[in-house]
């Protein structure tokens, strides 16, 4: 059962939600649309863990890759204060980053991912040192690129985070949870958006949960019960099989997918675990509520301000949207169009020319179109998925951007005058 508010010319959406929660196994989803600057969509359902309880409206939710998108947006923030320009060198705010043959790497480079550091399986030993944010920063700074920057782009899978999240903390001179804060959750008047969570939320979050049942994590996780195998495993074990496939069909290099998306030791990396959600990994570990991440996207779908707050410029929003490169890219075989720190937004159909934003891994995304005034959100904790999403969120795209359109031709009524 489905708990919250749908306008009902988007009545669709909820429709297809209830059909994609989990009938026969533990899971729950929300999902959150703005359209033309007013909330028309805000629902939830499903459970939050094994012991099945119930998600709620402000439960919080690992999103994955979908953290790209927010923190891509706080790096824009800083340029729309000034702080930053997207052409200059990475080196002239973070002076270490020069090394081993980086020092012309512009920050427009590292957000169209054209800088050549997503081999992250060469960088660290194993996944764990990801929790590590001094240590992760120490490595970037002594890689090599894999290809001369600017010639290629390859999908940072990982390392996108730390190459962003360094910068702002650099130029804010804070750490990235507090300009995260400060400059996005605090003007808009968030619910939820973490990238680490403090302890005091801990008890909003939900788990991931394997298809068939079972969290990922290893602890006690609150709820008496003994611990269960990593779902992450699985997980895992998925994620290489869809590796393969993409391998398969394009001849991609295998060595550039891997490098890019599975680090060594990964498959004992538990992103259930209290040491990896309450670290800051900007390109993996955002916990959500859908209602903040489409309240944030909102505010872009609206030249840049939403409920009176403005968090960037209409001019700023025309730049973010700017397709970068049509290339296939090094990592992942398909073009995705990238912007400056977002991606194309894939549907079941509708053509979506002038829409961007970022989906992860498990199906989660969010993401807006300007020219539709739309804004759209979803989170969740069951399912695979790809590196940017899968179905479910393509199908709810669909409905959502139909929804619009057809409002979007109805003729204004006309009151006659007698």
């Amino acid at each position: 059962m489905l708990k919250g508010y749908v306008h009902p010319n988007f009545s669709s959406v909820a429709g297809i939600l209830a059909k994609q929660l989990p009938k026969d196994q533990d899971g729950g989803a929300a999902v959150c649309i703005y359209h033309r600057g007013q909330c028309v969509v805000d629902i939830w359902g499903g459970t939050r863990n094994e012991a099945g309880d119930e998600w709620e409206e402000d439960t919080l939710s690992l999103s994955f890759s979908t953290t790209k998108g927010i923190a891509s947006t706080l790096l824009h923030i800083c340029a729309d204060r000034g702080l930053i320009r997207y052409d200059d060198p990475v080196a002239k705010y973070w002076p270490e980053f020069g090394q081993s043959g980086k020092g012309a790497i512009t920050i427009r480079q590292v957000m169209c991912h054209e800088a050549g550091l997503y081999d992250i399986r060469g960088m660290v030993p194993h996944a764990n040192e990801m929790t590590d944010w001094d240590g992760m920063i120490r490595r970037i700074e002594q890689t090599a690129p894999a290809h001369h920057p600017g010639r290629h782009n390859g999908y940072h899978g990982l390392t996108y985070g730390w190459l962003v999240g360094e910068v702002v903390q650099r130029v804010t001179g804070k750490p990235f949870a507090e300009a995260l804060e400060e400059m996005i959750a605090g003007p808009l008047n968030l619910d939820g958006l973490y990238v680490g969570i403090p302890e005091t939320v801990y008890g909003r979050r939900a788990y991931l949960i394997k298809p068939g049942g079972g969290q990922g994590g290893i602890e006690g996780l609150g709820h008496g019960k003994k611990p269960k195998p990593l779902a992450i495993q699985l997980r895992n074990r998925l994620i290489r099989q869809f590796i393969d496939n993409m391998i398969r069909i394009s001849g991609t290099n295998p060595n550039n997918i891997r490098a890019g998306l599975l680090p060594r030791g990964i498959s004992s990396f538990d992103f259930n675990g209290n040491d990896v959600v309450k670290s800051c990994i900007p390109s993996a570990n955002g916990m959500f509520t859908a209602r903040s991440l489409a309240r944030v996207y909102a505010a872009l779908a609206n030249g840049g301000s939403l409920d009176g707050a403005r968090i960037v410029s209409p001019d700023r929003v025309e730049q973010m949207s700017e397709i970068q490169n049509h290339r296939r890219d090094k990592v992942v075989p398909i073009p995705m169009k990238w912007r400056l720190g977002y991606h194309r937004v894939f549907t079941t159909g509708p053509r979506t020319p002038h829409a961007f934003g970022h989906f992860g891994f498990g199906g989660s995304g969010a993401w807006c179109d300007p020219s539709r005034e739309l804004a759209v959100a979803l989170t969740l904790n069951s399912g695979v998925g790809t590196p940017f999403g899968d179905s479910r969120i393509a199908y709810l795209n669909s409905a959502a951007i139909q929804a619009a359109d057809k409002l979007a031709l109805q003729k204004p009524s006309v009151i006659p005058v007698w």
